[in-house]
């Protein structure tokens, strides 16, 4: 599966997790992407741009970790602060060999408003000398959901362009390491669709 990892690891989010509700809203790739390009890449430059720098660790690690036949460096271990010019970066890169950089970022947070039924059931409950019909449940309530959409980008430094491209969402996460794996299951899926990877 090797370098297609390379994409489904930037599909590192950040957030967190939701099994079944993190699913691939779009996806694009460059025409020229192919499978024999994909295993061309050894060695990528994994980014994920969070402002939290714990969270931003943990997701350049676990799409680090899920990289096979592909050299994966976290950004927080090479990246330096001052290194803030793209074009000394990519010299930088090129020099220590990197031919692509995957970056994942947090591309929007959508709020709504949904409405949870309550429940309701019957049954006899015996008191004192007699019986009586009794009813119990809960009410309905409303709730506050957020979907938040997680953008991850391959880049190519050796051809200077865009191959590759996913938005994924995921609903109420909640577990920052299960929302990632979940992000990164759902980016293999679509790669296995493309059949960018087997």
């Amino acid at each position: 599966m090797n370098a297609g990892k390379i994409l489904l690891y930037g599909s590192i989010l950040v957030l967190t997790a939701c099994g079944p509700s993190t699913k691939i809203e779009k996806s694009w790739t460059d025409p020229s992407f192919s499978p024999a390009t994909v295993q061309s890449y050894k060695k990528v430059l994994v980014m994920g741009l969070l402002k939290n720098e714990g969270t931003r660790r943990i997701v350049e690690d676990k799409m680090v970790a899920s990289f096979k036949n592909v050299t994966g460096v976290q950004s927080y271990s090479y990246l330096q602060p001052g290194d803030t010019v793209r074009s000394i970066i990519e010299d930088k890169l090129k020099k220590d060999g990197f031919d692509g950089v995957v970056i994942m970022h947090l591309a929007d947070v959508d709020k709504s408003v949904s409405y949870v039924p309550g429940t309701t059931y019957g049954g006899w409950y015996g008191y004192g000398y007699g019986f009586y019909g009794g009813y119990g449940g809960s009410p309905g309530y409303y709730q506050q959901d957020k979907t938040y959409y997680v953008e991850t980008n391959f880049y190519s430094l050796t051809e200077n362009k865009l191959l590759w491209s996913a938005t994924t969402s995921s609903l109420n996460p909640d577990k920052l390491d299960r929302t990632v794996d979940d992000i990164i299951a759902s980016l293999k899926g679509q790669l296995q669709k493309q059949k960018l990877i087997k």
